[in-house]
């Protein structure tokens, strides 16, 4: 089991560390995570919320309202980061139980602020509205440590079974149509007032010329016969005086019978127009009346059915609460049975490296003793040989170079140097002392001095070999050289 790890976080991601050594929660892009700490990755970035809130006017209108929320932690605020570590993190983002607490949030404030508002007054103000639902869902996330970085409410919509904006909609366009009807009306009278006015005027203008021309032609045609015949002149005079005056009649008679045809047409016209403006206006007060009877009667419907699913909704609404609650509360106890559970362990691996920490310590204090004690019987074996020798180190010396090997070696060596060349071959001889087994000596040191005694006699010829061969001296410890005699 790893005692220490180092962990990093991705770009949208933080690092949410408890444990041994932290009071509470530690938040960091990369850590070290040591034996007795809890690591758990968390990603910050926003997620887009879809919601159809259900909402209910001042006057009981109910009405949907499509809204799509973009919603993450708030990243700049290390208490909020923290918060949202400790109450969102350790359930996914994209959970069910993520998604119902921001809905439930965005309900409750829509549907609070929408019953303290008439319809006309959200239609009119719907960027207040907006901004008002905002600012109160703002609110409710901040203690989750979340933040609104985008939203967008759609167009109102009726809830089913219910047609409200239908009817606002039905409404408009006959007021419209109603008003195109009135002005067709009024166009068409003026058009053919105009056109009975224009036809009299030209009939008038017409009898008033031909009277004029037909009088002229007489005049000219008596100033002519007047020098035949004087008296054929005044009767023919007299004549186109009375036709003069029949024409005159004629004429005054035609353009009173235009003006009293004309008159009469538009009279006529005048009349089926009020007629026809009165029968719309009559038409459209009844319409008005049914519209109101209708509006009252849907007003009452709704009001009734509104009521209805209002208990219903606020009973549902406390039911899914208190569930959610309670759910919340079960997922709160069994994460604390979990970080119990989790406490217990690390404890328990501390307890376990603890003892093999001890127990590698007292591994080596043990080793250490030996050591200790291998040193001390060294040093008294190094006394014991010391004693023996008289005090002589030279002699201890010598004795453990050679129950170390160390001649044998370095004659190894040497062999090994000259193995292959013509070296320059010294022999001598230690006399009959050492050689014979027997002398004068024999009385004085056992076998094994005399071994000893022997290859320490050997070693001047052999340095003196090795300097005449090579030009080295021995080290001052081995002893010194004298220089040969002339």
């Amino acid at each position: 089991m790893a005692i220490i790890s180092f962990k990093v976080a991705s770009a949208s991601e933080y690092l949410a560390i408890t444990g041994w050594g932290i009071n509470d929660i530690r938040l960091a892009k990369k850590a070290w995570v040591f034996i007795g700490q809890s690591c758990a990755r968390f990603d910050v970035s926003p997620v887009n919320y879809t919601f159809q809130v259900e909402a209910m006017s001042s006057e009981k209108l109910p009405f949907i309202l499509p809204a799509v929320f973009t919603i993450g932690p708030q990243t700049d605020d290390v208490e909020s980061l923290i918060r949202y570590a400790r109450l969102i993190a350790p359930c996914d983002k994209n959970s069910d139980h993520v998604k119902d607490l921001v809905q439930g949030v965005i309900e409750g404030e829509t549907r609070v602020l929408a019953a303290s508002m008439t319809m006309e007054d959200i239609f009119k103000g719907t960027k207040t509205f907006k901004q008002e639902v905002f600012g109160k869902v703002q609110l409710e996330l901040n203690q989750f440590g979340l933040v609104i970085y985008n939203a967008n409410v759609k167009q109102l919509v009726d809830v089913k079974n219910h047609e409200y904006f239908s009817y606002l909609g039905q409404k408009t366009q006959q007021e419209a149509a109603n008003q195109a009807k009135v002005d067709v009306a009024e166009a068409r009278m003026k058009g053919e007032m105009g056109s009975k006015e224009r036809d009299g005027r030209t009939r008038q203008n017409a009898a008033k010329i031909d009277a004029e021309t037909k009088a002229y032609s007489k005049q000219r045609e008596g100033e002519g016969s007047k020098a035949e015949a004087k008296v054929q002149t005044e009767v023919m005079l007299f004549q186109v005086e009375q036709e003069a005056a029949v024409a005159a009649a004629n004429a005054q008679l035609s353009v009173k019978k235009a003006e009293w045809l004309c008159q009469a047409k538009v009279a006529d016209v005048e009349a089926a127009k009020a007629i026809a403006i009165r029968d719309s206006e009559l038409q459209l007060e009844v319409e008005k009346k049914n519209a109101s009877c209708q509006t009252e009667k849907l007003k009452a419907e709704l009001l009734s059915r509104a009521t209805v699913n209002y208990e219903i909704k606020v009973q549902e609404a406390n039911w899914e609460l208190y569930r959610k609650q309670k759910v919340a509360e079960a997922a709160l106890y069994e994460q604390e049975r979990q970080a119990e559970g989790q406490r217990a362990i690390a404890e328990a691996n501390f307890f376990t490296l603890q003892q093999q920490a001890d127990g590698a310590l007292y591994a080596k204090q043990k080793e250490a003793e030996g050591i200790l004690s291998i040193a001390e019987a060294q040093g008294v074996y190094l006394r014991t040989i010391l004693e023996a020798l008289g005090g002589d180190y030279a002699a201890m010396r010598d004795f453990l170079m050679i129950d170390g090997g160390t001649y044998k070696e370095m004659a190894r060596i040497n062999a090994e140097a000259v193995k292959g060349l013509n070296p320059k071959i010294s022999i001598w001889s230690n006399g009959s002392e050492v050689a014979g087994g027997g002398g004068q000596g024999s009385s004085h040191v056992s076998s094994a001095m005399r071994d000893m005694a022997g290859v320490y006699s050997m070693l001047p010829p052999l340095f003196g070999t090795v300097q005449e061969q090579t030009g080295m001296l021995p080290p001052p410890w081995m002893g010194k050289l004298e220089s040969p005699a002339n």
